[in-house]
């Protein structure tokens, strides 16, 4: 938007009117507010300088994103990868082996934290009272819906110097281990659910045990929430591993995602997503397996979340074997709402209101039905956390560069979300985010990463809707980065350009132009 006071030149007009649209076609859905105050004085024109101050407005009809404020949090010495927010508590999971305050240099006021934390929400300060102690990585927790326990899965094999395989129940508040769950799991454990007094899990196990019985379970199984006992269900992937898995908000079906590629002996529904009976793993109905399909060596469905609306989900894929490396909505009829189309592996996602946020490493999401951002070139720019409406909004385009696509399917408005993810080098992948949690007033980050927004901030970064934030995340250029450029090409009129700004999580740009 340009804004001009009255008694204005034309060659004024037309220059800013220019800007404008040229910045409309390089920054088509880039949602920011921007406010640049140039005055025409005698001597030329000068940049009044402003403070930087994002509203997080965005167009008419879209919800607002979380500001991209990096708020102080508690920092972590490896990777995380999940995270689980329960009241005002951040329990934080992964392969680590210290935490340290935020502001804090590597190395510098540590404590020691055994793959698993806790912090505050709020304040982003290390809990010191929760201090489990895990041997191996944690790949994913779940806590129970009153709040008191904390379900964890992965590769651990002792849990605060007990024998505990795989998977282990905890006491909330203070980590110790509740004693009355005890089952043993034959192999790693990548993902936990939980829904009406019963724990999922899904990894890449062949059976489990509970006291001296050992029962075959091919990579998914449930176990009785209080007591350990196994449940009598059943549901067999084919080949590959079970990656995610979610449960439907009345308990009765359960989606399950992973590299597989038949599920029940079925390759469609089964292809690297699956729903089923949550009794007796019976597959359902999922039409949308026809459009979703990421299973096999190089590909797989990554991340499961769901809610009222449905699940949500999000992949990988490497050459052949998938089609999706951006996030898809499902009902819990199985019928598909919505795909959005980027390229870059997401790796989680997490609806909150009428937004659902990830973390990835997106380089092109030209092929949204509404518009998004090209792939720079020769060198990717990479976007590790984005935002999309929970909603449907356009049709998705044709891929322009040669990768499995969506054309003609419903996909949802990629949002002016761009918090600046730096990439990590724990895992020797060179990712940034794995996880990503959030509610109504919170959005937590959690990866490899040493720096989020250019400040540093390792492994762990909360970000706040606007009532809360700081909201000084601003404009990318100020000062005199924003020096206008003059040009007098007749007798009495001066053109003038200035360069176009952007913002992490603003679309609207403002600029004024005052003579003097």
């Amino acid at each position: 938007m340009i804004d001009f006071t009255p008694s204005r030149p034309r060659a004024i007009q037309a220059a800013a009117v220019r800007t404008a649209s040229a910045l409309r076609n390089v920054f088509p859905r880039l949602v920011a507010t921007l406010s640049v105050t140039i005055a025409l004085v005698a001597t030329g024109l000068v940049l009044l300088p402003q403070a930087a101050q994002a509203d997080t407005a965005p167009a008419a009809g879209l919800p607002e994103t979380a500001s991209t404020d990096v708020l102080p949090t508690v920092q972590i010495n490896g990777v995380v990868w999940d995270q689980a927010i329960v009241g005002n508590t951040v329990y934080v999971a992964g392969e680590f082996t210290t935490a340290r305050p935020a502001g804090a240099a590597e190395g510098v006021n540590t404590v020691p934290r055994a793959n698993m934390l806790a912090y505050n929400l709020t304040t982003g300060v290390l809990i010191n009272g929760f201090a489990p102690s895990f041997n191996a990585q944690v790949r994913s927790i779940a806590a129970s819906p009153d709040g008191t326990k904390l379900y964890a899965g992965g590769n651990f094999t002792t849990v605060n110097g007990t024998n505990r395989y795989r998977v282990a129940a905890l006491n909330a508040s203070t980590g110790a281990l509740i004693t009355s769950f005890a089952p043993t799991v034959n192999g790693p454990v990548s993902t936990v659910g939980l829904s009406n007094g019963s724990l999922f899990i899904g990894g890449n196990f062949p059976s489990v045990k509970v006291g001296l019985v050992t029962s075959a379970r091919v990579k998914l199984a449930s176990f009785n929430a209080a007591n350990g006992a196994l449940l009598p269900w059943t549901p067999t992937p084919g080949d590959g591993t079970v990656q995610s898995l979610t449960v439907s908000p009345d308990g009765s079906k359960v989606a399950v995602g992973g590299s597989f590629t038949t599920f029940n002996g079925s390759g469609n529904p089964g292809y690297g997503l699956s729903l089923v009976d949550s009794t007796n793993g019976a597959n359902l109905p999922l039409a949308a397996n026809a459009q979703i399909r990421n299973g096999g060596a190089q590909s797989a469905i990554l991340s499961l979340k769901g809610d009222a609306d449905g699940f949500y989900g999000s992949g990988y894929h490497f050459g052949a074997g998938g089609n999706v490396e951006g996030s898809f909505q499902i009902d819990w009829s199985g019928q598909l709402k919505w795909v959005e189309d980027c390229h870059g592996d997401t790796y989680d996602i997490a609806p909150a209101g009428d937004v659902v946020y990830s973390a990835s490493h997106k380089h092109y999401c030209g092929n949204i039905g509404t518009g998004g951002f090209p792939q720079t070139s020769p060198t990717w720019t990479f976007n590790r956390g984005t935002a999309t409406t929970k909603f449907a909004t356009g049709i998705s385009k044709p891929d322009p560069y040669g990768y499995a696509d969506h054309r003609g399917e419903p996909s949802p408005t990629l949002l002016n979300f761009f918090p600046d993810i730096s990439a990590g080098s724990y895992t020797g992948k060179t990712q940034g985010a794995w996880s990503v949690e959030a509610n109504s007033q919170y959005v937590l980050y959690g990866g490899e990463f040493p720096r989020v927004n250019n400040k540093p901030q390792q492994g762990l970064v909360r970000m706040a809707v606007k009532t809360i934030a700081p909201n000084l995340d601003g404009p990318r250029l100020s000062g005199a980065a924003m020096n206008p450029t003059l040009n007098s090409y007749a007798r009495g009129t001066v053109g003038i350009s200035w360069p176009g700004n952007t913002d992490r999580d603003n679309s609207r740009l403002t600029y004024k132009v005052y003579r003097g």
